[in-house]
């Protein structure tokens, strides 16, 4: 028994109908030092609940008088401070999801492991339960969320308040993440590519009990198939060549914390079926590790996909789906939240000012708009990249949006299918070994690149947007011979 809850000891309501798993919890809690009382129904647990204050109430899904989410949905009512784990037989995916919903702040299946069971309650007796949230109104001048008292935002407010924008969309957005951060449920953030997802997923965690610990943010598109097992997972020493110390992964790494997996939709199925099992059992196996151990984090997911489709197509498992789709918030995109461009358009031109170390761009309402008639299909990234182009070429104080500068992806013309016949265009030549096609290719433009660079590798690679690494890389892999003259021009470059 440790220090803490010797001194103040939790209180706990285990509510089960099964006297021989009624007696293993209790048992269980007790060796853990905690304040334990018991019942068989509904009735009796509204009962304690009328007579005391708990800080936690374990409840199995099917009573004789009833369900275990009727004794939620009372908590959640009488704004009670009880923080609610439901443990059931029936193990379903929609159970989970229904018991969250309604308000438990995790879950169980049976048979339940005691190992996994001591971990969950410990997670959250660990950390006291929340205040009621305070009410929020408008009042920055970003067009975040202030308090009404004015006093300096706390952790979870300063997160809202980079979610600018106080238009409807933007406004049921925050209020979502207010109410979700709360509990255990995973949460799919969705919306359009640049409309803030990863500042969706800092919001729920700042706002959250765990935002004591971290929050890990992974790109699943960016990490290489062969490698997701090891950056997810973790690995022993000596698992494999080079391993040559113990490796935490990103479970590891957020653990008591926070996980979020943003472009969920890119991982590949047989990463997905391992994902499934992390988050079912709550236990992962490191390569290289004889046994599983347990994980303590939240899942938050997000993607631009539509999941449902991709759940269709088959290249998404239907069981993760429902999974990581617990909760939903979706993002409004920016072309249906264009009143929040003033307050955007001031934010984004502070951030810009101080990064360049210039004063703040005036912005004239012909400019805003002008922003307006934008169909900004890259959101508030391409917005954010639409000004910072705007600062660095107008030479007067106002700024000035050139339509040059205006983005012409919407306006281009798809390129045709390889192999097919676009409009007055020939057809495309299909070759027979298309990686030797591509390496000839390559391998004409580096050559062409180094002559017109008198063979100097650093300004050939600026020239094609490369670094030197990649572009000694690229000249070892496709054998092209450069002068020993080029060597030392590199070093003056």
């Amino acid at each position: 028994m440790n220090s803490k809850t010797a001194v103040s000891p939790a209180r706990i309501l285990v509510v089960d109908d099964e006297p021989d798993l009624r007696t293993l919890y209790e048992l269980t809690l007790l060796r853990e030092g905690f304040w334990v009382e018991t019942a068989e129904t509904l009735a009796e647990a509204f009962a304690h609940l009328n007579e005391h204050r708990f800080d936690l109430v374990i409840t199995d899904m099917r009573l004789p008088d009833g369900l275990g989410l009727e004794l939620i949905r009372h908590i959640r009512t009488q704004q009670r401070r009880e923080r609610c784990v439901v443990i059931t037989a029936y193990g379903s995916a929609e159970n989970a999801v229904e018991s969250l919903k309604a308000g438990a702040f995790d879950y169980l299946t049976k048979p339940v492991d005691l190992k996994q069971f001591r971990a969950v309650i410990a997670s959250i007796v660990r950390d006291p339960a929340p205040p009621a949230p305070r009410t929020l109104v408008p009042g920055l001048q970003s067009g975040g969320l202030a308090t009404g008292s004015g006093v300096l935002p706390s952790l979870g407010e300063a997160a809202l308040q980079r979610l600018v924008g106080e238009s409807s969309g933007m406004r049921a957005v925050k209020e979502r993440i207010v109410k979700v951060a709360r509990s255990m449920a995973p949460v799919m953030v969705t919306g359009e590519s640049g409309t803030g997802k990863e500042l969706v997923a800092n919001a729920i965690h700042a706002n959250s009990h765990r935002c004591g610990a971290a929050l890990i943010a992974v790109n699943c598109s960016a990490i290489p198939e062969n490698l997701l097992e090891t950056e997810f997972f973790g690995a022993r020493k000596g698992s494999y060549t080079g391993a040559t110390q113990d490796r935490d992964g990103f479970f590891q790494a957020a653990r008591g914390g926070t996980l979020f997996l943003d472009e969920i939709g890119d991982l590949p199925l047989a990463m997905q079926a391992k994902l499934l099992r992390a988050i079912q059992e709550r236990c992962i196996r490191p390569i290289g590790s004889p046994q599983e151990e347990p994980v303590d984090v939240r899942i938050i997911s997000a993607t631009h996909k539509d999941l449902a489709a991709e759940v269709q197509a088959g290249r998404f498992r239907q069981d993760l789906y429902y999974r990581l789709n617990v909760i939903q918030i979706g993002i409004p995109p920016l072309r249906d939240r264009r009143e929040d461009l003033p307050a955007l358009c001031a934010v984004l031109l502070r951030r810009i000012a101080l990064e360049s170390g210039i004063a703040v761009p005036a912005l004239s309402v012909s400019v805003l708009a002008q922003l307006a008639l934008d169909p900004l299909p890259g959101n508030v990234r391409e917005l954010e990249n639409l000004l910072h182009r705007a600062v660095a070429l107008s030479e007067e104080d106002e700024l000035r949006i050139e339509p040059t500068l205006q983005p012409t992806l919407s306006q281009e013309p798809a390129p045709a299918p390889l192999g097919l016949v676009a409009a007055d265009d020939e057809q495309v030549h299909i070759p027979s070994d298309l990686q030797s096609h591509l390496d000839s290719a390559e391998r004409q433009i580096l050559i062409q690149a180094l002559h017109e660079t008198g063979f100097n590798r650093t300004a050939a690679a600026a020239r094609l947007g490369l670094s030197l690494r990649q572009m000694r890389y690229r000249i070892a892999r496709l054998r092209i011979e450069v002068p020993n003259s080029g060597d030392a021009s590199d070093e003056l470059a």
